[in-house]
């Protein structure tokens, strides 16, 4: 990936490090950890069918948490869908829910790179879940580190800038007025002040 993609997985080298766990449903609890722990993109691999399948808790938990985790998954040769054949699951359908924001299906190794770009950027700008499905014999086909410039193809831009949404002033002070005339006050707090635990702690004392 270029320096913008390896900036978003704030590795200073672009190095990442791969943990083989027992079973495909941790792969995704420990990728949704290490999303929570640092901030950075969590990413988990599984292969077809029930390995992709086995996914889904994890990711769920990173969807409902508002953690970035991208889950790569394998499929059936594309010459064999629609056939039935073993572990044939239909995977745009079953991650449509649990990375609805970005969920799509490698047919050429001119989109790889797209992709991942793609499934890294929203992941990290909605802070959701992102899913990417490529079947076992566009695995095996050449690389394309750089897809030619040509009609019909599609690339992205070098480099992510991250957006800090603040609420505007009338509310701010309406939650300070609530806050101040208040005389026993609970504070429930969601994923949503992520980043802002002194600010918290400030308000709570």
């Amino acid at each position: 990936g270029d320096n913008g993609l390896m900036g978003a997985l704030g590795r200073a080298k672009g190095a990442m490090e791969f943990v083989q766990p027992r079973h495909e449903e941790m792969a995704a609890f420990m990728a949704c950890g290490h999303a929570k722990f640092t901030g950075e993109v969590g990413v988990c691999m599984a292969t077809s069918g029930p390995g992709a399948i086995h996914l889904l808790n994890g990711l769920y938990d990173a969807k409902k948490d508002h953690v970035p985790v991208v889950a790569i998954v394998g499929q059936q040769a594309r010459t064999a869908l629609g056939g039935e054949y073993q572990q044939e699951v239909d995977l745009v359908s079953l991650f449509k829910d649990v990375a609805g924001d970005f969920v799509h299906m490698a047919t050429s190794p001119g989109q790889i790179r797209h992709l991942i770009d793609r499934a890294i950027r929203i992941a990290l700008g909605e802070r959701t879940v992102t899913a990417i499905i490529i079947p076992n014999d566009l695995q095996s086909q050449k690389a394309v580190e750089e897809p030619a410039h040509a009609h019909g193809t599609v690339h992205s831009g070098a480099g992510f800038t991250s957006a800090k949404v603040v609420p505007d002033s009338r509310a701010l002070a309406q939650a300070a007025e609530v806050l101040n005339s208040g005389r026993r006050i609970a504070i429930l707090i969601g994923a949503g002040a992520r980043g802002a635990e002194q600010e918290l702690k400030d308000i709570a004392d």
